[in-house]
């Protein structure tokens, strides 16, 4: 991956769920400036690339978080102050598995 199209970001928070609580599941917070920089939306799956593996999470901005930052909820591949990438997926591009839909 290109450092100059998707920068590392730096874990500031990590956030484990119970299975009573309201919200759960994966989820990567981060500033409007960096999910812009990656065309990135709120609500849409991003893979969040952690030091020892990956997984797909829901993107929430929020402006109070520092820019160069995320929070991670329920992410496993990562700790606090690791650094990790998170990357808008190809859609677009037919992958290994089936075929496109025509």
């Amino acid at each position: 991956m290109n450092d100059a199209i998707n920068k590392p970001l730096w874990v500031a928070e990590l956030l484990a769920t119970r299975a009573h609580d309201r919200e759960r599941g994966p989820m990567v917070t981060m500033n409007p400036a960096d999910a812009g920089a990656r065309l990135l939306n709120e609500g849409e799956l991003a893979w969040v690339y952690g030091p020892r593996r990956h997984e797909l999470a829901t993107v929430r901005i929020d402006p109070t978080i520092r820019a160069g930052n995320v929070v991670l909820r329920d992410i496993s591949g990562a700790s606090p102050s690791e650094i990790v990438r998170v990357v808008k997926p190809d859609l677009d591009t037919r992958g290994r598995r089936g075929t496109a839909l025509a």
